[in-house]
């Protein structure tokens, strides 16, 4: 829901720290000067924004949930910017609800002219992006099977509950991972500051990151309690790996 969220004064709601400004997550993986989002956040104008954005080359989407996809509308002026259409991979559920969500973009009037250039296109398996390899990771959120993505060294996991033994072994020997941490108490769909933090220690990369942070989570004194290697992420986090 972001945080603040939405009618709510709690501390960290309240919290003049500009690490408690928390927009949707999302990732900007750029390299060899090509630019890959993962996830079209409602908040993906005001990011783009904020990070000088002005090519867009691929998206990858994890799931539907319109915290994931609502911000493609967003990327109609990059993509008038693009010889080709901006190519959008994910899985065919993944797909079929975006297309559902924005039929009038992929089943267009003729009288439309200014609608976004971007292409659904399958993805099945490991995807070669410009030279780089993108390996999608089975995850599980709550009942629903969704994905996240490896490539190279780091490795990006959001809004998962459980992650199947066939993945683990998809997350050795990383430098950087990305983890979902809602909260502390338990949630049905999403992992807890404590279940990650078992991930961490399970998989053991060099740095991890906590992202889809509720607003029970403060930034300064969350940290304090982690381990110095794992980290609350925050809005314009920027970091350097190995994407070969």
């Amino acid at each position: 829901m972001g945080v603040p969220t939405l009618g709510c004064t709690c501390k960290v709601c309240s919290s003049p720290d500009p690490h408690d400004q928390r927009t949707r997550p999302s990732v900007l993986i750029e390299y060899d000067g090509h630019t890959v989002l993962i996830d079209t956040t409602p908040d993906f104008r005001a990011q783009a924004i904020r990070e000088k954005l002005c090519h867009l080359d691929a998206i990858l989407y994890t799931h539907a949930h319109a915290d994931h996809i609502l911000g493609l509308e967003d990327v109609r002026p990059l993509s008038f910017r693009n010889k080709e259409k901006i190519p959008l991979y994910a899985y065919a559920d993944t797909a079929a609800q975006i297309r559902k969500s924005f039929n009038y973009i992929f089943e267009p009037d003729p009288d439309y002219t200014t609608l976004a250039r971007v292409e659904l296109r399958p993805l099945n398996g490991e995807l070669v992006l410009f030279g780089a390899h993108f390996l999608p990771i089975r995850l599980l959120h709550g009942k629903a099977e969704i994905y996240g993505y490896r490539a190279g060294r780091a490795a990006y996991l959001t809004d998962f509950s459980d992650i199947p033994e066939d993945s683990m072994a998809l997350l050795r020997n990383l430098d950087i991972l990305f983890l979902d941490a809602l909260r502390h108490r338990p949630h049905p769909t999403h992992s807890t500051v404590e279940n990650s933090l078992r991930l961490v220690e399970q998989l053991a990369p060099k740095r991890a990151f906590f992202t889809h942070i509720s607003h029970d989570l403060g930034h300064e004194e969350t940290n304090a309690a982690l381990p110095p290697h794992v980290r609350l992420a925050y809005d314009g986090l920027k970091l350097e790996f190995d994407i070969y």
